[in-house]
């Protein structure tokens, strides 16, 4: 593991040269690759040294994040034309790739704990600093209190864990036999903020508004999926806790997730729609984490996958339109079948993904905490469907409002995509729909 820390970290000095970017990006599809083949296969931990590690949910996630990075930088070419501090631009992302990959290969509660902190501070400072209205201050504000208040339960929850156990390694996390409301709501309660959960999830639509695509490609593709890996690490400790208390969650996530659908279906603006959709798929997965069954664990990881990857290339479809219109309202951007024919397939193509249509893997993800959340409670077969199908409702709104529709009298020529665009929206599509072949590989994990 160290081998990638170092490859990323000698990244940095590289960004702050002039005429480097494209090095750099070859650079990140390069170690991209490494990984890839460094195959893990079983859930046992492989890789370990001192204070790292790997398993299956780790090895996915970063790979994950080397992807998502890759596509951050593809995506943010207006940063590098109009030479906007592209040299910081490009450092920070390689400095929140490298805390993402401690963050997810750390073997430790409280290294954990650091680096999911520290991966705030250049969120933060790339919304700050690339972002488009004024109010990315007030959004950023929200961001960082939100994250911080949740943490500190988090931190003092480690310190009580040492003192009890002697150990802050998850190879030896085991339950407690013991129910104990506070220390289980001090653990977890950082993550709930972090998914979002319903309630706490207020900070999330703010941030995606105000942040450049990079930002909200990194919030949707990463960001949200630490929190469902701290709650998979952590939830070996609370087995007891969680069978008394985890239905206030569950039942919390999938009303949530109904009523942000519904929100859903009366936002105008594309990144707005596109943030409250992450919310209720996070819930979703969220629910599936917290039944503590095999298939909510297996679901929740293809569905933090496949969500990273398709609301990720929706994010860059939404950015790709706002390039030519300047306005990222619906009811600018109409009928844009006339004015970009060749982006309707690709709008087609990842609306389908997000509403969970074959061949994507977020069917399977879907299908998977279905299972696991109906075996938990019948009862939750009805919200389910309501999710289900506003969950269809609101992406065929967004297709359709966005696509049909008489043109905007402003936009008055045609406009092609980059063959760049193009190629960063399939490196989208393309794995979101290839892994499904390969779904076994994902499953075994447990």
């Amino acid at each position: 593991m160290l081998k990638f820390i170092l490859f990323i970290l000698f990244l940095t000095p590289l960004s702050l040269m002039s005429n480097t970017w494209w090095l750099v990006q070859m650079m990140m599809l390069v170690i991209t690759f490494m990984y890839f083949f460094c195959y893990v296969k079983w859930s046992i931990w492989c890789n370990l040294s001192y204070f790292m590690g790997c398993d299956i949910i780790s090895y996915m996630l970063i790979l994950l994040s080397f992807w998502v990075c890759l596509l951050m930088v593809m995506a943010s070419q207006s940063v590098m034309k109009s030479n906007y501090n592209s040299k910081m631009f490009l450092m920070l992302i390689i400095i929140l790739l490298l805390m993402l990959f401690c963050t997810f290969s750390c073997s430790n509660l409280l290294s954990f704990y650091l680096f999911f902190e520290i991966s705030l501070i250049p969120t933060l400072l790339l919304i700050l600093g690339w972002g488009y209205q004024p109010e990315r201050l007030q959004a950023s504000i929200y961001l960082l209190f939100y994250t911080l208040f949740a943490s500190f339960p988090l931190l003092v929850s480690i310190m009580y864990l040492y003192f009890i156990k002697g150990s802050l390694s998850f190879i030896m996390f085991y339950d407690f036999n013991i129910v104990y409301f506070i220390f289980y709501l001090g653990m977890i309660l950082a993550f709930l903020v972090k998914m979002p959960m319903f309630l706490v999830h207020l900070w999330l639509p703010s941030a995606h508004v105000e942040a450049p695509v990079s930002g909200s490609m990194i919030l949707a593709g990463v960001l949200l999926k630490l929190g469902g890996y701290g709650l998979i690490r952590v939830f070996s400790l609370f087995i007891s806790s969680g069978l008394t208390f985890n239905f206030i969650w569950i039942s919390i996530s999938l009303l949530g997730g109904f009523l942000v659908s519904l929100m859903c279906l009366r936002q105008v603006d594309l990144k707005s729609l596109i943030a409250y959709s992450s919310v209720a798929h996070m819930g979703i997965v969220l629910g599936g984490v917290m039944t503590l069954n095999y298939w909510g664990l297996l679901g929740s990881l293809i569905l933090m996958l496949a969500h990273g990857l398709c609301s990720s290339g929706l994010f860059c479809l939404a950015n790709i339109v706002y390039e030519r219109s300047g306005s990222r309202s619906l009811m600018i951007n109409k009928g844009l079948m006339n004015f970009m024919p060749s982006m309707v397939l690709w709008w087609f193509l990842l609306c389908s993904c997000n509403m969970s249509s074959p061949p994507s893997l977020n069917l399977l993800g879907e299908i998977s905490l279905l299972n696991s959340l109906v075996s938990w409670s019948a009862f939750c077969m009805l919200m389910l469907m309501l999710i289900s199908f506003f969950s269809a409702a609101y992406t065929l709104f967004l297709y359709s409002y966005s696509q049909h529709g008489s043109m905007y009298s402003g936009l008055l020529n045609c406009s092609m995509g980059y063959i760049r665009e193009y190629h960063l929206l399939f490196l989208h599509w393309f794995p979101l729909n290839l892994m499904i072949l390969n779904c076994d590989f994902v499953s075994m994990y447990i």
